[in-house]
């Protein structure tokens, strides 16, 4: 136990190195082409609609039904949640390295698929689209837990909560691609084919084209992640799985000295370990880390009610106060150009923006206060938009409407959308982190199912503004359930799960043998 002790000690303890920012980005692209895949779908349902749901002599254009444009938007989750579920643990079973490039490929192969739905008529081109959106979700799924769990076993002490919430912030870069991809896009082909609005030449406003783009637009999100396959594929297993989990110091340390320049003797070979290896399902855990998991998934669940709603369905919001014209008064491409310029623009001013905050001061200020903060800000903007909603929907206030919408996706991200990722790859076992960390963002997928599905009726049973009064208290609730979460800043990973405790009382049992107290191993 001796010499696993010391190879961790000597990871808390490791000086930020060059590899560091090479497994950020390693594990960033993946999470760049995450948001990229789950959130280019809203860029493109209007279209869809437009191209496949066209009936002659409506006033207004085609639109995807209320059931189809559920299933396309949250499908994705549906397949995200089973997925981390799944790869959670096999991570923990196989390690993480060994899965990490599969999810890879599944994001790959069906992020092309997507785009390459079969069929001209809308019900072949819906069920395809979404079959493959699901297993794109599955893939997009195991690598929530897996890059989590990586980032935070290859990470020091120091800048742990930096580097796994860099990786998470990659997510805003995917979304901000999103937009832009769809904007060149759009306004190429706009130059290109031309059209009228709707109201001029309902069947002229879509040209036959506009097919190519919103599947172009989907597809692109295979391209970063195939780029980072092979240097995913080079990664060693993290030390912290090899020797708290596999029990081979040896290994642990021989791959670590690899990448990392960090001294470290390797004279045994595997270790017997007699440490405490209760199971997820145990009394032991419940005790323990009960509480803990309750907190981790109830506020992952909480926050992606609301993240995804405003996220997936701004479109909405912004056409509902006016910001976006109204369908019928621009062609196919048009809108499509507007949603992408508007999701671009939330996205640069406060997505963004909203990650690097956490980056730069979680390990100063906490995973707890900032957590706290962000759920606090969001209860008060959304608030501030739902009580005088008819104020923000007069013309002359639409500017105030968007920056104070701006600011709730400002303190999502500069709060839980960013600690909720972080802190479970810090306070489970390492033989559970892998399978807890996808508990509790399969826990967030479920919350995000209810914004993709229930936004949808909400808008349309009860209205933007009690849906936003809604959303306001679900807040709320995620600021409650925060105070099961532990303060994880400045502590070891082993200090947080316990197994700093379990690998004492294993050298106290082995020091009672061999007369020597091995506690104190040198790093």
């Amino acid at each position: 136990m001796a010499k696993e002790m010391e190879v961790l000690n000597a990871l808390d303890v490791a000086k930020t190195q060059l590899y560091h920012f090479t497994a950020i980005v390693i594990a960033g692209m993946g999470f760049f082409t995450d948001a990229y895949d789950l959130f280019c779908i809203s860029l493109v349902t209007k279209l869809l609609g437009r191209l496949y749901y066209y009936k002659e002599g409506s006033p207004d254009p085609g639109s995807l039904p209320s059931n189809v444009s559920a299933a396309v938007n949250g499908v994705a989750f549906c397949g995200t949640l089973t997925g981390q579920l799944f790869f959670g643990w096999l991570g923990d079973k196989m390690g993480r390295k060994r899965v990490y490039g599969l999810t890879l490929m599944v994001m790959v192969i069906c992020s092309i698929a997507s785009g390459l739905s079969f069929g001209k008529d809308a019900k072949a081109v819906m069920a395809t689209l979404c079959f493959f959106r699901f297993w794109l979700g599955f893939g997009i799924g195991g690598d929530y837990p897996l890059s989590a769990t990586i980032m935070s076993e290859y990470a020091n002490k120091k800048t742990r909560g930096a580097f796994i919430a860099a990786v998470f912030a990659m997510q805003g870069f995917g979304i901000l691609a999103g937009g832009m991809v769809a904007i060149i896009i759009s306004a190429a082909f706009k130059a290109k084919y031309p059209a009228l609005p709707y109201k001029d030449d309902p069947i002229g406003s879509t040209s036959p084209q506009a097919d190519y783009v919103w599947r172009i637009i989907v597809m692109f999100g295979a391209i970063p992640a195939l780029l980072t396959y092979y240097w995913r594929m080079k990664m060693p297993e993290t030390a912290r799985y090899t020797a708290l989990v596999a029990k081979n110091a040896k290994q642990a340390a021989a791959d670590m000295s690899k990448v990392l320049h960090v001294e470290l003797e390797a004279e045994q070979g595997k270790t017997e370990v007699k440490g405490n290896d209760f199971g997820l399902f145990s009394k032991q855990f419940l005790r323990r880390h009960g509480l803990h998991l309750l907190g981790t998934t109830a506020t992952w669940f909480l926050l992606d009610i609301a993240f995804y709603s405003q996220n997936l369905f701004q479109k909405d919001i912004f056409t509902a106060i006016g910001w976006i014209p109204k369908a019928k008064e621009m062609s196919a491409l048009d809108e499509v150009f507007r949603i992408a310029r508007a999701q671009t623009l939330i996205a640069l001013c406060s997505t963004v923006p909203g990650y690097w905050f956490t980056v730069a001061f979680i390990d100063r200020i906490g995973r707890f206060a900032i957590q706290l903060m962000g759920f606090f800000f969001m209860t008060v903007f959304m608030f501030a938009l739902a009580i005088p909603y008819h104020h923000w929907t007069l013309k002359a206030n639409r500017i105030g409407f968007v920056v104070m919408y701006s600011l709730t996706f400002f303190f999502a991200n500069f709060g839980p959308n960013a600690t909720t990722f972080v802190v479970p790859a810090e306070i489970f076992p390492a033989r559970l982190r892998s399978t807890c960390h996808g508990i509790s963002a399969a826990a967030g997928k479920a919350g995000a199912m209810v914004g993709a599905f229930g936004f949808q009726y909400a808008e349309k049973a009860i209205g933007v503004r009690n849906t936003l009064i809604i959303l306001g208290v679900v807040n709320f609730l995620g600021m409650v359930f925060t105070f099961l979460v532990p303060e994880s800043k400045g502590r070891s990973l082993e200090e947080m799960s316990g197994e700093a405790e379990e690998e004492n009382g294993d050298a106290i049992e082995l020091s009672q043998h061999t007369g020597h107290d091995i506690r104190t191993a040198p790093v």
